[in-house]
């Protein structure tokens, strides 16, 4: 089997074509792919646990806690202990991170409905489907 037709070439591919995209809109507004999905999974109002991101973004913990000391000095978000329970800490939008999640839900919009204008809805019905499934497969752990 040639390795491009493989099912993880071809959804690697893909992916880092989707990442290169996003980070070209990203570095027009002095930010990362991964910074503006970071903005994306907190919540505009409430702010998010810290805890609760990673997972959000399927990240190890550790990944995430550089990326956020370089937005917080930035002056994307900012951080303060959670008032329901002292040992966490919720993350917080600041203007300019709010700013930065409204280009980046509407990059991701854009690029949503060019491709929902490109791709009949029955073929990304079954797209949503085999990904779906994909998905459910890797996490049942049956495959080795």
């Amino acid at each position: 089997m040639k390795r491009e037709e493989t099912v993880d070439h071809q959804i690697k591919m893909c992916w880092h074509a989707i990442y290169r995209m996003y980070n070209q809109q990203a570095v027009q507004h002095e930010s990362t792919t991964s910074m503006a999905f970071v903005v994306l999974n907190i919540d505009p109002v409430e702010g998010t646990p810290a805890t609760k991101i990673a997972p959000l973004m399927g990240l190890e913990s550790r990944s995430l806690t550089r990326m956020l000391k370089n937005m917080e000095e930035k002056g994307f978000i900012y951080r303060e202990k959670d008032p329901n329970d002292g040992r966490s800490v919720r993350i917080f939008l600041t203007e300019t991170g709010q700013e930065k999640r409204r280009v980046s839900r509407e990059t991701v919009i854009r690029f949503n409905e060019a491709v929902r204008k490109s791709i009949a809805s029955d073929k990304l019905d079954t797209f949503f489907e085999v990904i779906t499934k994909i998905n459910q497969l890797i996490d049942s752990k049956s495959i080795f």
